[in-house]
């Protein structure tokens, strides 16, 4: 049985911008600096995004110095990733079962 994936969760990565921090933060860590540079985005917006990632279980914090570093939760994005692999399984099988009654 599959545990149910937080609504927070979804909300946080259906932004684009989250999920392009998302996708850059799955190569390496980050601190906001490097963020800024590669997403364009305003140091203030992408510390709201992060936070929102943050709350949502998304990424981690990591301090360094002066810097906070950014990184990913693979556990988050996996238990996601396994909640739909379970939903596109029992979807294959009604659709199989479907065509079975209706012969």
């Amino acid at each position: 049985m599959v545990t149910s994936v937080d609504g927070d969760l979804l909300k946080a990565l259906a932004d684009p911008l989250r999920m392009q921090i998302v996708r850059l933060l799955a190569h390496e860590a980050l601190c906001t600096t490097h963020l800024v540079a590669e997403t364009g985005a305003r140091q203030t917006n992408l510390s709201n995004h992060l936070r929102i990632l943050r709350d949502a279980g998304v990424v981690d914090t990591e301090p360094c110095g002066r810097f906070t570093y950014y990184r990913l939760r693979p556990e988050a994005l996996q238990m996601l990733a396994d909640e739909y692999a379970a939903l596109a399984v029992r979807a294959r099988e009604g659709a199989a079962a479907d065509r079975k009654r209706s012969c």
